[in-house]
């Protein structure tokens, strides 16, 4: 058997180089983002990511999401899950819907991986200290289907891999396009991957922050910034026959430093849905789309000697900016994906191009909606 080291991709200087659309003069809404424009803004949250790739026919990887420092069993976060087209195999869905919290890392990965991962996500809560005498864990991990570039089938993740990505995870920059649970995904039938963004509220509004991180892979008629991309370069789902262009997944996780309970945390989940149409996205048929959202405000604790607790929410009437931010976010997270992503080669001489930035950039510019 190979070595962990083998599989372990180092990020090359010409993924490094490239630049995301707001480096380039595409500035997506209207919010300022946080200092590093990604999910990690949020403090305390750290992004893991192991990326695997072998040969002509491994292309696939892991990205892991630690909401914060601590014992996620013993401190669970406030949480909530959206389903936006359930086409796929999310693990961890019930609980969270029954009790609104998370108790365990979230785990992205390949979709015959899940398995893998959550077994993993069990065996790094059982070895946290304090959990000796735990007796059930709720994994939260969410797949996309990498088959077109990855031999799926092979089921290269291993739990190494994942508890791997658990322990590089930091607060730091993020990487995007071809890494983690993102190396072999398409989008808009070009090449995918991971992506990330963020938002910070002014002063006025209460400055939070909410983050996003997303792996794409789904389709449908590709929008940058409002610019009809897609149909200007002439590739869209449906466009000359009834196909399944527009199939794949979309993993999006939000994090906020926002004080909001479970439900209010569905609601800003349903935004996030509504930051992915405005990139083109249809949901479609056989597109596993789903939203995990969570709080870093509220912890709740395992166990307790009082029978209730008290915790400050946001009023219902001050989560209006926080919608906003969660769909400028997650357009721009889904932007970020695209333009940082490099052409890959796979399985079976399956080839998918990055998306031409320089034609985009044109087009760009033909509507007004770049700044020089």
């Amino acid at each position: 058997m190979k070595s962990l080291l083998s599989f372990l991709l180092i990020l090359p200087l010409t993924l490094a180089a490239q630049k995301r659309p707001r480096e380039l003069g595409i500035k997506i809404g209207v919010l300022p983002t946080g200092a590093l424009n990604a999910i990690t803004d949020v403090a305390g949250v750290k992004v893991g990511q192991v990326t695997l790739t072998e040969g002509a026919d491994v292309r696939t990887g892991v990205t892991a999401i630690l909401p914060h420092d601590g014992n996620m069993f013993q401190q669970k976060v406030q949480a909530a899950m959206y389903i936006g087209n359930g086409f796929g195999k999310m693990t961890g869905y019930s609980q969270v819907e029954e009790l609104g919290t998370i108790e365990s890392p979230i785990v992205l990965t390949n979709t015959l991986s899940v398995p893998t991962a959550a077994d993993a996500v069990i065996d790094w809560t059982l070895g946290q200290k304090g959990n000796e005498n735990v007796r059930s864990v709720n994994p939260v991990v969410g797949e996309t289907n990498d088959g077109f570039l990855n031999d799926i089938r092979g089921r290269h993740v291993q739990k190494d891999h994942v508890l791997n990505a658990l322990a590089q995870a930091e607060n730091g920059p993020v990487a995007e396009g071809n890494v983690g649970a993102g190396t072999g995904t398409v989008c808009f039938g070009w090449k995918g991957g991971i992506g990330t963004a963020s938002r910070k509220l002014p002063e006025k509004l209460g400055n939070y922050t909410v983050g996003v991180l997303v792996q794409t892979n789904f389709g449908g008629v590709l929008k940058v910034n409002g610019v009809p991309v897609g149909q200007e370069l002439g590739k869209y789902a449906f466009k000359e026959s009834l196909d399944k262009s527009s199939d794949g997944s979309c993993m999006m996780v939000l994090a906020t430093d926002a004080p909001l309970d479970a439900r209010n945390l569905k609601r800003l989940a349903k935004r996030v849905m509504l930051g992915m149409a405005q990139t083109g996205g249809i949901a479609a048929n056989g597109s596993g789309d789903y939203v995990i959202a969570f709080s870093t405000a509220n912890k709740v604790l395992h166990e307790t000697a009082e029978p209730v607790f008290s915790s400050t929410f946001l009023h219902n009437d001050y989560v209006s900016p926080l919608f906003m931010a969660a769909m400028e976010a997650t357009e721009e997270a889904i932007i970020n994906s695209l333009f940082m992503a490099k052409t890959s080669e796979g399985t079976q001489g399956h080839k998918i191009e990055e998306l031409p930035r320089d034609k985009v950039l044109e087009i760009m510019r033909k509507y007004g909606r770049i700044k020089e």
